[in-house]
């Protein structure tokens, strides 16, 4: 599998877990023509941190399905995970930033690497 490929289904396999991103997924494909999964990834931070915010369930699902996607060590979803999420996850004080605090073990791991400070 290229990390095309991967990365394409990543974003294919969060929206069938969470069904909520369907209209921002469809919205997306509809404006870039096509998947882009680091351009479509700014909407499931943004999606992520406002469910968080407002205590409804769609962050813990999205956090345990990157969790999981993160635990299989597949370059093409790993650079999506990294760069596009938990790169663009909110700086203290913003509001939000907090959620860093509930991400899994294998998630959080790569979040000390690339933000030590939070």
């Amino acid at each position: 599998m290229t990390t095309t490929t991967a990365s394409v289904q990543l974003v294919s396999d969060l929206v069938a877990r969470v069904p909520e991103f369907r209209d921002a997924y469809e919205s997306h494909v509809f404006t870039q023509g096509d998947v882009l999964p680091h351009v479509f990834f700014w909407d499931v931070v943004q999606g992520t941190v406002s469910s968080f915010l407002e205590d409804q369930d769609r962050w813990r699902r999205t956090l345990d399905f990157l969790e999981e996607q993160c635990c299989r060590g597949v370059l093409g979803i790993d650079e999506v995970i990294v760069t596009s999420f938990l790169g663009d996850l909110p700086s203290p004080p913003e509001p939000g930033h907090e959620i860093a605090g509930q991400l899994g073990p294998a998630l959080s791991a790569k979040f000390l690497r690339i933000r030590p400070l939070g």
